[in-house]
């Protein structure tokens, strides 16, 4: 048996590549878009993928299922657990006007992989059709299971969040409902071996909850005796208080990519490879209102970027401000270095940024004579000074961590406006007022800066943000 782990890091998200390395045969696992990552792994390793499948329609990226479903007609194994309103849509909508090869899967089903065995397991709460896969490994003499693929259900250190549906998506009402389903879904854990290994959907850093561990694999006995979001299983009401209390506000884009993978996606068919543009090009299309997408460095970008540029250095998160400032139906154009556009690429993809209509070298953007007199400069307080000036009385700060971040400690007197829901809250924001902006390392200030500066706002960010606050203890 040959297990793989899958990791993209920028959305703290894991698929699984599961082969039997007897039969030659292998299952991918919630996969992402660009699948030819999980291709040439599996031929690497001598094995064929044969199908593919997923614990739920996810909201953090735009699932690989309906492009395997394209590739090699690849049995597609999907949850039938949600009824018709979180069954895809799309399964009869192959490119050659026949439906996928595909299986609606219930709990209790059973499938196989060579030698190696799934078992479905429903396990509502994160949303209303989420399965988890019992795994047996025959081939190698097991009679029982050795691992539980969780997706969102079971994290290491947390639960999945039941609450993305009314948060994310706009279904009012789902909320506590789903809390309750959790709950119900939990109480399985008790019929599982200690021994049971855990493979989770996400790690740290994922908005799919709030407290998940950067340890990549648990245990069963592990996650019962250590788990916080376990804490209250036999308390149902205060499990559903705790479960939706200081959850982060999750990015916009999760809506948009609920309703595509459940209606579906537009198949790429393969990783698509934006052009270089020459210099005409480029400045033809900037002046057509493109978006420029930087990718430089915070400092060069801070010293000069072109008027309505954001920042987005390949450090960050893309996803997290991309796909909570940009209109995903919107052209786009990368600036930066050859090596890394392949990389911005998936990353745009991934959650569901299509339009890419070329990239642009950063060296050359620099060295362009024809946007003299145009460049750009964003105002800093410097890392040394950040404590010494969120105090005065002419400094409006705006704050944009998560709430739960802002209800620990803040600066007296500051707005606070989450970044990731920042794009539905502008007409709170002055424009006749300078916004200096902070967060907790500077990372989000850094890129709101050039989304609020794109659309005329006054802002000053605040270097190093509460860490350095902290240095001069200016906070409640």
């Amino acid at each position: 048996m040959f297990v793989r782990r899958i990791e993209d890091e920028q959305l703290a998200q894991v698929s699984y590549l599961i082969g039997c390395q007897r039969t030659g045969e292998a299952i991918v696992i919630d996969p992402e878009r660009d699948i030819d990552r999980y291709i040439d792994l599996a031929k690497q390793q001598g094995l064929t993928i044969v199908a593919a499948t997923e614990t739920h329609i996810h909201a953090d990226f735009i699932s690989g299922l309906r492009e395997f479903g394209e590739h090699n007609d690849t049995l597609l194994l999907v949850s039938g657990e949600g009824g018709a309103d979180w069954t895809p849509g799309w399964l009869d909508q192959h490119s050659s006007g026949s439906s996928y090869n595909h299986r609606l899967i219930m709990d209790g089903d059973t499938f196989s992989i060579g030698n190696i065995e799934f078992k479905v397991v429903h396990t509502p709460g994160h949303t209303p059709e989420h399965v988890s896969f019992l795994v047996t490994d025959h081939g190698g003499g097991a009679d029982s299971p050795m691992a539980i693929l969780s997706g969102d259900f079971l994290f290491v250190g947390d639960l999945g969040r039941p609450d993305l549906l009314e948060s994310a998506a706009g279904q009012i009402g789902s909320m506590e409902p789903s809390a309750r389903k959790l709950f119900q879904s939990i109480q399985l854990i008790d019929g599982l071996a200690e021994h049971l290994q855990v493979w989770p959907g996400h790690g740290a850093g994922s908005a799919c909850g709030k407290a998940l561990g950067a340890v990549p694999t648990s245990t069963i006995g592990y996650e019962r005796r250590f788990n916080g979001a376990l804490s209250f299983s036999d308390d149902e009401g205060r499990f559903v208080e705790e479960i939706l209390s200081g959850q982060p506000e999750p990015p916009l884009y999760f809506a948009n990519m609920k309703r595509l993978n459940r209606d579906g996606a537009a198949v790429l068919g393969a990783l698509p490879t934006p052009q270089e543009m020459d210099e005409d090009q480029f400045v033809a299309s900037y002046q057509e209102g493109v978006r420029v997408i930087d990718t430089r460095q915070w400092k060069r970008f801070q010293q000069a970027h072109l008027p309505g540029a954001w920042s987005i250095p390949m450090t960050s998160r893309l996803g997290s401000y991309l796909g909570s400032f940009g209109d995903a139906e919107a052209p786009y154009i990368i600036v930066g270095e050859e090596a890394e556009i392949e990389e911005v690429v998936r990353r745009m993809i991934r959650i569901g940024f299509d339009r890419i209509v070329g990239w642009f070298p950063s060296d050359k953007m620099e060295s362009c004579r024809r946007f003299d007199g145009s460049w750009l400069q964003l105002d800093e307080v410097d890392a040394d000074q950040v404590h010494s000036v969120v105090h005065r009385d002419d400094v409006k700060v705006l704050d944009l961590r998560r709430a739960t971040e802002y209800q620990e400690e803040h600066i007296s007197g500051a707005l606070n406006l989450s970044h990731t829901r920042l794009a539905l809250h502008l007409d709170e924001l002055d424009k006749d007022t300078t916004w200096h902006l902070m967060c907790e390392t500077g990372d989000r200030s850094e890129r709101t800066a050039s989304f609020l500066a794109s659309r005329g706002y006054s802002v000053i960010n605040l270097a190093g943000g509460m860490q350095n606050v902290r240095s001069g203890k200016v906070v409640r």
